[in-house]
């Protein structure tokens, strides 16, 4: 038989035409098979193998297909199993290049071993028969799709230089340095890929190569945007909208423990802060919109659990990685929101602590709307009140604080710097009272803790507090089962 040679290169779509060389010699009592290196080639230069049809579901796969291209006068004496699937092939091929089915072959009790398992491999029966078409010579592409799986089951397989150069493993972890690592889109698809292959992606450290990548290139891409970033931010705001970087959609699709992981790397190779706090704005989008919607302005609303797709670890994880230096990019909203979030999920008490202290740190830029925080508790008030008094109360704290570094201990100077957040901070409170006022379930108690959280020079004048006392005493209020102690009638005066 003539020998039968097939080469692979880097093809221009990203992809290796990949197969090996094979030697193949007929004697009187067997064949004998030699591998050598193998080599690449362009795709122009290499013909596609004319499509073959697939073999019954009864019958072993490869039976009528490429092997008996290659061994056409010689008949198959192994049956290989992965995960019920079976391929009918032939030994020599598989134990010159596959270190597990060489040792599996010569450790069997029966010479005469005709049938293997393998039990949970990478990529299952479609990455297999890549693996055993490379074995056998032939050509195939190796590409993003199906880079990570080869490659764990190389490693599976101990496809190793040991047996041959430029064996399965060395193959892969070409096209993963060449051509994965050159693309930050590359790049997340075959991190995506590797979710599945857990443990031994990590094993192999595809991961750790493709967040790497991502990183390194995000701040490539910074460095060469610089210019165009500045004629963006002195444009219109549609067109500053447009230069936040392209990936920050694409690294949504990844799970948040490798999300996690491209974070961090990114604030360690110095990509931009706006641009972590925008790929994180658009992940909590992504997976966290719409949470309790349909319960959530419900007086009459029976709460039950609505944790789903681990969300709960979602919000916890987002709010670990938020920026830790003062930085006016975060919008309030966003933390609002997160905040609401973290209660219908039930997050921990440190993650919603964590959000109230940097709401409180921004609270003067907050909206009416910002405040209007559910409660998710059955029986109680409509709006989560006790969130918005630890907010209030963090932000007086902090602008003592502030007044206590710049004037000394006299934080009721009229003249502070601090004076325009409070007097802000304080028309929100009056505007936030009238609208918590008509609650029925709203406490007494609660109404005039919030009134008392703010010092006396947050208001200038009094009318929006009397309005809102106003509204809590007339509206929907049962007169009849009402009784105000002096102690809290002074206190509202």
């Amino acid at each position: 038989m003539k020998s039968k040679r097939r080469l692979c290169k880097k093809r221009k779509s990203g992809s290796f035409r990949c197969c090996s060389r094979l030697n193949v010699t007929k004697r009187n009592s067997g064949i004998r098979v030699s591998n050598r290196n193998m080599k690449m080639v362009s795709e122009e230069s290499v013909s596609t193998p004319p499509p073959h049809r697939r073999s019954p579901a009864t019958t072993p796969k490869f039976c009528n297909s490429f092997t008996n291209r290659i061994f056409s006068d010689v008949a198959c004496d192994i049956t290989i199993v992965v995960n019920g699937e079976s391929f009918l092939l032939h030994k020599f091929p598989l134990v010159s290049l596959s270190g597990k089915i060489r040792k599996l072959v010569a450790d069997a009790k029966d010479s005469t071993l005709s049938k293997l398992e393998l039990s949970n491999l990478p990529g299952g029966p479609q990455t297999f028969e890549l693996a055993a078409k490379f074995c056998y010579g032939m050509n195939f592409e190796i590409t993003t799709a199906n880079v990570a799986q080869l490659r764990c089951t190389a490693e599976y397989l101990e496809m190793t230089e040991y047996y041959r150069e430029e064996n399965l493993i060395s193959r892969t972890e070409s096209y993963l340095n060449e051509v994965v690592c050159q693309s930050i889109e590359k790049s997340v698809e075959v991190l995506s890929i590797c979710e599945n292959l857990l443990p031994i992606s990590e094993e192999v450290g595809i991961p750790e190569i493709c967040i790497d990548a991502i990183a390194r290139n995000a701040c490539k891409e910074q460095l060469v945007s610089g210019l165009s970033r500045l004629d963006c931010n002195s444009g219109v705001l549609e067109l500053k909208d447009r230069c936040i970087e392209w990936w920050i959609e694409d690294l949504s699709l990844l799970r948040i423990d490798f999300y996690r992981r491209v974070i961090c790397a990114l604030g360690h190779t110095g990509v931009r802060t706006d641009s972590i706090i925008a790929s994180l704005m658009h992940y909590a989008q992504i997976f966290l919109k719409g949470i309790g919607k349909p319960q959530i302005w419900n007086p009459a609303r029976t709460y039950t659990s609505i944790i789903e797709n681990g969300q709960k670890t979602i919000v916890e994880t987002l709010v670990t990685l938020l920026p830790t230096e003062k930085s006016t990019s975060i919008p309030i909203n966003f933390l609002f929101g997160m905040l609401r979030v973290a209660t219908m999920v039930d997050a921990t008490l440190a993650c919603r602590l964590e959000l109230e202290r940097r709401i409180a740190s921004r609270l003067e830029m907050a909206l009416l709307d910002d405040f209007l925080v559910p409660s998710i508790q059955t029986g109680d008030s409509l709006f989560d009140v006790d969130t918005i008094h630890r907010i209030l109360v963090h932000f007086v704290q902090r602008m003592e604080e502030e007044e206590n570094d710049e004037y000394g201990y006299e934080s009721a100077d009229i003249s502070s710097s601090s004076q325009g957040s409070m007097l802000k901070v304080g028309r929100l409170v009056d505007a936030y009272l009238a609208e918590i006022a008509p609650d029925p379930h709203l406490s007494l108690q609660k109404f005039i803790n919030v009134i008392e959280v703010l010092p006396e020079y947050a208001r200038v004048i009094d009318d929006g507090l009397y309005r809102a006392i106003d509204i809590y005493l007339k509206v929907d209020f049962d007169f009849s089962n009402f009784t105000l102690s002096t102690q809290d009638y002074l206190s509202i005066q």
